[in-house]
């Protein structure tokens, strides 16, 4: 599968998720979500790899957000279903684990890079989703939240990269075992 249009279709959901969330609606993200997963999981070789990050992302995300919000150090736009972990932010999580296969499969081998990617990555994204749309909102100070961010991104994407590298055969990033 073209790595692009994985990429390209990614970043339409994060953008149908936040910009929808930042106009109080929380369905956007999650119709997008659930429209690229399905998409990658019918086309993917490695779909039952793939569901289990899924799974995984879904857990970790779910664990994460509702230590952000329930700390108070997030708030969310469209907190649907319920006040902490909104339906749209965990949608995202989910397009987030069906990228790091085919885009990101190289990090099972650079653990420290995918710490560092996460460190950087994450609060950058969810910054934009607050300064661009509003769908997200820091407590004061700001600094706080970005750094709760960076630390649980930091340790979200190298395990993610551990449970990817489970996998894939050692000497390919990104291919399947056989």
């Amino acid at each position: 599968m073209n790595n692009l249009a994985i990429l390209l279709v990614y970043q339409a959901t994060w953008f149908a998720a936040v910009i929808g969330a930042g106009h109080g609606l929380w369905w956007p993200g999650v119709l997008c979500a659930v429209l690229f997963a399905l998409w990658r999981l019918a086309v993917s070789p490695q779909r039952a790899l793939e569901t289990r990050l899924v799974l995984a992302a879904l857990a970790i995300g779910l664990v994460l957000e509702n230590l952000w919000t329930g700390s108070g150090l997030l708030t969310y736009a469209a907190p649907w279903p319920w006040a902490g972990s909104p339906a749209w932010i965990l949608a995202l999580w989910l397009a987030f684990a069906l990228v790091i296969v085919p885009l990101l499969g190289y990090l099972h081998r650079r653990l420290w890079l995918a710490a560092l990617l996460g460190a950087i990555g994450g609060p950058l994204a969810y910054l934009g989703a607050a300064r661009g749309w509003q769908a997200v909102q820091f407590s004061e100070p700001g600094w706080h939240g970005l750094l709760a961010l960076a630390a649980g991104w930091a340790l979200a994407m190298p395990l993610l990269a551990v449970l990817a590298a489970r996998g894939l055969a050692p000497d390919q990033p990104g291919e399947p075992t056989r």
